[in-house]
């Protein structure tokens, strides 16, 4: 009788401890690009990350001089590639007195790549932009 509901505790905190691990799982978006990444349309970000896009487009000119760097991807978010495929682009902040956490990486050339990202926690979660 011992045995049997020892064992019966057992399994208790086993299925209590698998299903907190189950629901502590991160969700995985329904929208997601090639890379597992979630999608955002173009016109669903801030207007300054609209700005930002025009500008990147046109080749600038860029209002901070860290706007065009290599991105390290050193996160390893966005999909792996050669080191200097990524670019960094500055998303204004609002009242912000520095760069803000809001960026625009860019996969490839950043003009004309069609491949683009937007963060707005600096680097820890990044959507694909879709045109």
């Amino acid at each position: 009788m011992r045995v049997r509901f020892i064992s019966s505790i057992f399994t208790r905190f086993w299925l209590v401890l698998l299903t907190a691990l189950m629901l502590s799982a991160p969700a995985h978006a329904r929208d997601a690009a090639p890379g597992g990444l979630p999608e955002v349309n173009l016109d669903q970000l801030p207007r300054e990350a609209q700005q930002t896009m025009a500008l990147i487009r046109q080749g600038g000119p860029f209002p901070y001089d860290k706007d065009g760097v290599v991105f390290g991807n050193y996160e390893g978010v966005l999909p792996r590639q050669k080191r200097g495929y990524y670019h960094e682009f500055t998303v204004k902040t609002p009242r912000a007195r520095n760069r803000g956490a809001r960026r625009i990486i860019s996969g490839g050339d950043p003009r004309t790549s069609g491949e683009y990202y937007y963060t707005s926690d600096h680097y820890k979660t990044f959507r694909r932009i879709r045109d």
